[in-house]
């Protein structure tokens, strides 16, 4: 299985790094054929608060049929995370996962991006709840039937969630989809994590 974790200009680094570590567990510790391959618009990305990473993929070495499903993490409009998550481009790599019916997976405001492409009208989601809830109103007006209570909503092939704390969380449940709960569950209690069934609004 291969991952796709696509990290716009302004990224949170901790919505980030969970899907490398708990990927790199199940696969380190238990044997699980995962990859996570990081990618975005230029071989360098700089993350909100000015971290630096390089990416495996630059958008156009993308072949989507070599990927299970596409990760994004939220970022801050201060650091200029909407420039490139609301670009053309990457509202059409989205609406191309999603015709493909593979997995598409946000953390907190990744899921506006979700919403800009159109693939969330009438779908239930959710995003950033506080701040007055500006950001889940933002994704109402989307179309999307915000769900404003669950921390974690899944509506067919997507996953939205509500701030950083939530990505250890979706990273489990995205495991969890493609290996089975239980082997998702034994990788979460290895790393410290209280992690039950998911409770996805279906």
């Amino acid at each position: 299985m291969r991952l796709l974790l696509f990290c716009c200009k302004g990224f949170e680094m901790m919505e980030f790094a969970p899907f490398i570590d708990v990927m790199g567990w199940a696969r380190n510790d238990y044997g699980i054929d995962v990859e996570v391959i990081m990618a975005g618009f230029y071989k360098n990305v700089t993350s909100a608060f000015e971290v630096c990473i390089t990416v495996d993929k630059v958008f156009d070495e993308i072949d989507i049929d070599e990927y299970d499903a596409l990760i994004i993490p939220g970022g801050f409009e201060e650091y200029g995370f909407y420039e490139e998550a609301y670009s053309e481009r990457f509202l059409e790599l989205i609406r191309d996962f999603n015709k493909r019916c593979k997995y598409i997976v946000s953390v907190c405001v990744g899921a506006l991006p979700l919403g800009a492409s159109g693939i969330l009208k009438g779908r239930k989601a959710t995003t950033y709840h506080l701040g007055d809830g500006r950001r889940q109103k933002q994704l109402a007006d989307f179309g999307a039937d915000v769900i404003p209570d669950q921390s974690i909503v899944m509506d067919g092939n997507v996953i939205t969630s509500f701030c950083p704390q939530t990505a250890p969380f979706v990273a489990f449940s995205l495991l969890g989809l493609l290996t089975g709960e239980d082997k998702a569950q034994t990788v979460a209690e290895a790393m410290g994590y209280q992690y039950g069934e998911t409770e996805y609004l279906r």
